[in-house]
């Protein structure tokens, strides 16, 4: 449980409110005697480190490393598109 100031308070005090935020505790903030605002620690990353991230985009397959070889996937549609047609067009 947390601990309650007043916004004069919290304004005289803003020091100790951080403090006590970090260290794990929530503070609300109260407007003539109504809670007003919370401040809170902000989540702790899933993953630390910027090797422990990629790891993870590996793993969910939306990243491939570059040490680790790719095939291309093959396109299912075989006949030349606007490219290839110009292209065509353009050695004749």
């Amino acid at each position: 449980m947390g601990v309650t100031y007043s916004v004069y308070e919290a304004k005289a005090r803003f020091s100790e409110v951080i403090r006590q935020v970090r260290e794990g505790n929530t503070v609300t903030v109260s407007y003539r005697g109504e809670p007003v605002a919370e401040i809170r620690p902000t989540p702790k990353p899933e993953h630390e480190t910027l090797a422990e991230r990629l790891d993870a985009l590996e793993r969910k397959g939306v990243l491939v490393s570059a040490g680790k070889r790719w095939r291309p996937v093959a396109s299912e549609d075989r006949r030349p598109g606007v490219v290839g047609r110009f292209l065509a067009e353009r050695h004749e």
